[in-house]
């Protein structure tokens, strides 16, 4: 999928599926986090656990509600339940990415 036309108009091309392309908008980033419920998204890579255990004390330190979820893998997009799960619970999410 590709999605242009951002706020800074870059392309956003997403793996799950080249063959069936959807047109998504991407939501825009809150001003702040104040107020709002962040989820941490571990996609179980090696290491994204340190890289978010240290998010999660620095966003703490500033008053930030924070929620840790953890794909099962990341070869595979994040479970159905999980992603409603995240949506249910969080106004914005923050995924790592590590090896």
């Amino acid at each position: 999928m590709d999605l242009t036309g951002g706020p800074r108009g870059r392309t956003v091309l997403d793996p799950t599926d080249e063959r069936a392309a959807a047109h998504r908008v991407p939501r825009p980033r809150p001003v702040s986090l104040d107020g709002l419920r962040v989820g941490l998204l571990d996609i179980s890579k090696p290491r994204g656990d340190v890289f978010l255990d240290r998010l999660a004390e620095l966003l703490a330190e500033r008053g930030v509600r924070v929620r840790r979820y953890a794909k099962p893998t990341f070869t595979k997009p994040a479970p159905v339940d999980l992603r409603r799960e995240i949506v249910a619970e969080c106004d914005v999410v923050i995924e790592a990415l590590a090896d």
